[in-house]
Formats: structure tokens, sequence, C-alpha cells
């Protein structure tokens, strides 16, 4: 998120789209398994509707509410995983894509040096 905020702050702030339409209310804030950084927001979007996941990169907190990137009828559409539950990988990314962000590949493992091959002169 472009603005520093501690996320238990978040809860219960209102949340808006892109064109200023209102999506809903905070109810909870994922945090990064290895950072603790907090990257997903679960928005209620309405009184019998259900929670979506929105990412707070790149959200703004503008004026004590959440302005989201994008619209509202996309954000309505995420993908629905159950708010109170812990967000594996697999629905991070599924998150990520529906959004249209990209992901950073994971690292590629270190190059090592085992020793020589078998048959070559060391010399």
């Amino acid at each position: 998120m472009k603005t520093e905020i501690d996320p238990r702050n978040l809860i219960g702030r209102k949340a808006f789209d892109r064109n200023g339409n209102k999506i809903g209310t905070i109810d909870e804030v994922y945090l990064d398994d290895a950072t603790g950084v907090a990257e997903w927001a679960a928005i209620r979007t309405g009184l019998f509707s259900r929670d979506a996941f929105v990412p707070l990169e790149p959200s703004e907190l503008v004026e004590g509410a959440l302005w989201v990137p994008f619209e509202r009828a996309l954000i309505k559409d995420a993908p629905d995983f159950g708010v109170g539950r812990h967000l594996s990988p697999e629905q991070e990314l599924q998150l990520y894509h529906h959004y249209g962000l990209d992901v950073a590949a994971p690292p590629p493992p270190p190059d090592r040096d085992f020793g020589r091959l078998a048959g070559s002169d060391g010399a």
C-alpha cells in the first residue's frame, strides 16, 4: 500500500473503486506470511454479500478510506475463498491473476559447484 498504516486501523474503513463507487467496508486484513506486511483486504460488499479480496498494493488510503484502482465489477467477481482462513500461495496467485497484477517468479535455486565432472581432467 502506498500509504503506511497499521493494518488493524483499516478494519471498518470504507472502500471505493477507481471511479469513486463504494465497494463496501473492510472486514479483515491479511498479512504476508514471510514479511508480515499487509497484503490483502477482505471487503464486505453488501449486507448479505460475501467478502471480496482486494490487493493493498497498489491501493491508497485517502482521507480515511481505501481507494482500490479497479472497477467495482472486477472486485465483486474476485475468487471467493471465504474469510477468517489463511490464504494459500495458490489462492493468492489466483487473486493476483484476477486483478492482472504481475507476480515475480521465485528466484532460481543457487548454482552450486559440486566438483569436477567424471572423466574431465582437472589439471
